[in-house]
């Protein structure tokens, strides 16, 4: 949400969002706590859900009731911690990189930073190519019209920008788009469900043999990296909150809305792998919907799981711009947006043109994905269970004058965690291209890299001696700008 003050000092909206990473004043935290239930279904309208549920069949080996636990926990265990990590978001009015800032020190954020802003890179990637997927269905769908290079290089242009459109425009298009994407998503899946119901074998759906436990461990893993890469930008949209937002209502309605759409999403695509068991590994992650669904369901369904997409990739570069603010380039939010844009629509094209194996790049970036991310979330989280305020001038001052530059820049017991947790994460870690030596132990076979990689980072983050941070001397503006991000 954005305001402009007039000269009365009256505050009125703009449509686009000019507000940067600086943190944002009482008068302007006008937001609703319900509004992060559309954001965060938003966030998860993804035909790769079908895909990734159909793996868990095929290559999980699960059965229908070891999928509903698994599409069950996955979304209460990743948006879980997003919730409580936005938290930070309500408390200091700055988006997560800008308040991480307060953790790792001025210039050690830069680290966790760049590997934050890289790895989203290939998040928009993934999601522009699956956008530009459904645009391809649906044409062939409609009109006969046969995938070329060509068609691939339009269509992905087309997707991202749009992507950069709504991102560039900020929070309030983000708050209206996510809104009535939530009103027509459930509408359509509830017609894919009665259609599933009324035209599946049910009884091989339930005569599946249960697989091991270890594989739906792995599975809750593998579901739950997708939210767990959500986690940096909890803070990015509940900054608008008001301080005395419910934190427990914050966390109810960031996994409500997760798991409102994961769920059912997960357990369609079992449904339809028990049938159709090569859509868990098809180079194209779309087009199986077109022969699965009467054309009646799939074109309407497609269109609005592509306007789905594009919010996905506009909330990723939403918060993607946040983060290259913080590593230092000096440009407007929405000029830094572009940055992603170019680089998501070149990687999109080598994604679709040139790779072998669309779900296998697919989950190894995730679980890679949830690794990195993951160690940032240890500090992090223990930072944020000892802190109850953030200086609001120290985060934007990035000279040695500011309270967070510690010591030369760096928080060394922030930046010790972070990295030991990383390489130890990379360790029980196995994706197509690359093994960790203990990717063979219990914690590697069960996809929990991810989750050590957490435990290791928050457990030696909170035995290590705390950042002390300096208290400079402050002009009466600056402390009443500190006063105004405390709680």
């Amino acid at each position: 949400m954005s305001h402009a003050s007039d000269p009365e000092g009256a505050m009125s909206e703009s449509a686009v969002e000019t507000r940067g990473l600086e943190p944002v004043p009482d008068a302007e935290r006008t937001g609703h706590v319900r509004e992060l239930f559309p954001t965060w279904v938003a966030a998860n309208i993804s035909v790769l859900l079908l895909t990734m549920g159909a793996g868990l069949i095929v290559f999980n080996g699960l059965n229908f009731w070891q999928v509903l636990v698994v599409a069950t926990a996955a979304p209460v265990l990743s948006y879980g911690i997003v919730g409580l990590i936005s938290i930070a978001g309500k408390r200091g009015g700055s988006p997560g990189m800008a308040l991480s800032r307060a953790v790792f020190g001025q210039r050690g954020n830069l680290f966790p930073g760049s590997l934050i802003w890289v790895a989203r890179w290939g998040w928009e990637t993934i999601n522009a190519v699956t956008g530009a997927y459904a645009v391809l269905t649906v044409l062939d769908l409609l009109f006969g019209v046969e995938s070329s290079t060509a068609l691939i290089v339009v269509t992905l242009l087309i997707f991202v920008a749009c992507t950069f459109l709504v991102s560039g425009l900020g929070i309030n298009a983000l708050r209206v788009c996510s809104k009535w994407s939530t009103y027509l998503f459930g509408a359509f899946s509830v017609l894919v469900l009665v259609h599933l119901i009324a035209n599946t074998d049910w009884s091989a759906v339930f005569d599946k043999p249960a697989g091991s436990t270890a594989m739906m461990i792995a599975g809750i893993g593998t579901i739950a990296a997708g939210g767990i890469s959500w986690v940096p930008s909890g803070p990015d949209f509940t900054r608008y909150l008001p301080r005395t937002a419910s934190s427990t209502a914050m966390v109810g309605s960031t996994i409500g809305g997760a798991g409102i759409v994961v769920l059912p999403m997960v357990l369609m695509g079992a449904v339809m792998a028990v049938a159709t068991p090569g859509l868990a590994s098809a180079q194209d992650p779309v087009s199986f919907i077109g022969e699965l669904l009467p054309a009646w369901i799939s074109v309407p369904y497609l269109l609005i799981a592509l306007i789905g997409m594009l919010l996905i990739n506009s909330m990723s570069m939403y918060s993607a711009g946040f983060t290259a603010q913080t590593l230092g380039i000096k440009v407007s939010r929405a000029a830094a947006v572009s940055v992603n844009a170019v680089i998501s629509l070149v990687f999109g094209f080598l994604l679709m043109v040139v790779a072998t194996s669309f779900i296998g790049s697919f989950i190894s970036f995730l679980t890679l994905l949830a690794v990195a991310f993951s160690a940032w979330i240890g500090v992090f989280g223990v930072d944020m269970l000892r802190r109850r305020s953030y200086d609001g001038v120290a985060l934007m001052d990035t000279t040695p004058t500011s309270a967070y530059w510690y010591r030369g820049g760096f928080a060394w017991q922030a930046m010790t965690a972070w990295a030991v947790a990383l390489v130890g994460g990379l360790l029980f870690t196995k994706v197509d291209w690359f093994s960790g030596p203990l990717a063979s132990s219990w914690t590697g076979e069960n996809g929990l890299g991810w989750a050590a990689t957490i435990v290791v980072a928050a457990a030696l983050y909170a035995v290590l001696p705390r950042n002390a941070a300096r208290a400079p001397a402050r002009s009466a503006e600056d402390r009443e700008t500190v006063s105004a991000v405390s709680i």
